[in-house]
C-alpha cells in the first residue's frame, strides 16, 4: 500500500511487489515502483492506466488475473537465462580442469595452519537472499573475532573492511590471494545458482545493510567471483 512502509528493502527474500490498489492510487503505485526500482525489484499489480514514462513492462497472467508487470530497465529474461547457462558450462568445466589444483591447496592449507580448509561466510546475493560462500581458507581460525581490533585501520571509507598488510592472513594465504586461487572453492556457489562468474561483489549483511537505497540495485544481479572492472 502506500506510505514509506511500503519500500521494498533489498535486505528482504522477495523479489518484487504486488501491488493492489484502486484506481485513485495511482500516485501511490509511482511511488512504489519507484522505491523498489531503486533497489532492484519489480512490481506487479492489476492493468490499469499507470504513469509508466520512466519504465518499461510488459503484461502477463497471474492467478487468473491480468497484471502488468513494472521494471525499471528493459526485460533481460533471454539474457539472464543466456548468462546462467554460460555460467553452469563454464563452472563446471573450470571445476573439472582445476581440480588437481584444487587437492594440492587443500593439503598445502591444511599444512600451512590449525582450521578448517574452507571458509565459509555468509554474504548477501540476488534480490537480498543470503548465502553461505565459500573458499580457500586464507586468514587465521580465529581472524572473525580479531576484525574488532582492526577495525580503526580500515582503509576503505564505509561498512567494506580491507587493509592492506592484515595480519590475520597466513603467508600461504597471500599467496592464494595474489593469484585468486583462493576463489576456486566459489565455483559450487556458481553452479548452486547463487553467483555468477561475473557480477557484482557479495557484500557482508553489516555492509548491506549500510546501503543507501540507489546502492540495492546491485542487489537486482547475482554477485561474481569476478567483476565488470577486472573483466575489462
Amino acid at each position: 500500500g502506500g506510505g514509506r512502509s511500503g519500500q521494498c528493502h533489498a535486505e528482504s527474500m522477495a523479489e518484487g511487489a504486488a501491488v493492489r490498489l484502486p484506481g485513485s492510487g495511482t500516485a501511490g503505485v509511482n511511488q512504489v515502483v519507484w522505491w523498489c526500482g531503486d533497489g532492484g525489484k519489480s512490481v506487479r499489480g492489476p492493468v490499469y492506466p499507470a504513469d509508466r514514462t520512466a519504465t518499461s513492462g510488459r503484461f502477463g497472467v497471474r492467478a487468473g488475473l491480468p497484471v502488468y508487470s513494472l521494471v525499471r530497465g528493459p526485460d533481460r529474461a533471454a539474457a539472464l537465462a543466456l548468462k546462467r547457462t554460460v555460467d553452469l558450462v563454464a563452472s563446471g568445466l573450470l571445476m573439472l580442469v582445476l581440480a588437481p589444483v584444487a587437492a594440492v591447496i587443500a593439503i598445502l592449507v591444511a599444512r600451512s595452519s590449525p582450521g578448517s580448509i574452507l571458509f565459509r561466510q555468509t554474504r548477501v546475493g540476488l534480490h537480498g537472499r543470503t548465502f553461505q560462500m565459500v573458499k580457500f581458507r586464507t586468514m587465521v581460525p580465529n581472524a572473525e573475532e580479531r576484525l574488532a581490533a582492526l577495525a580503526e585501520h580500515n582503509e576503505i571509507k564505509g561498512p567494506a573492511f580491507k587493509i592492506q598488510r592484515d595480519p590475520r592472513i597466513t603467508p600461504l594465504g597471500r599467496i592464494l590471494r595474489r593469484t585468486s586461487l583462493d576463489e576456486v572453492p566459489q565455483l559450487m556457489n556458481v553452479l548452486r545458482g547463487e553467483m555468477s562468474l561475473v557480477g557484482p561483489r557479495p557484500p557482508l549483511p553489516s555492509e548491506a545493510e549500510g546501503y543507501d537505497l540507489w546502492h540495492r540495485r546491485r542487489l537486482s544481479m547475482k554477485p561474481g567471483i569476478t567483476g565488470l572492472w577486472q573483466v575489462n
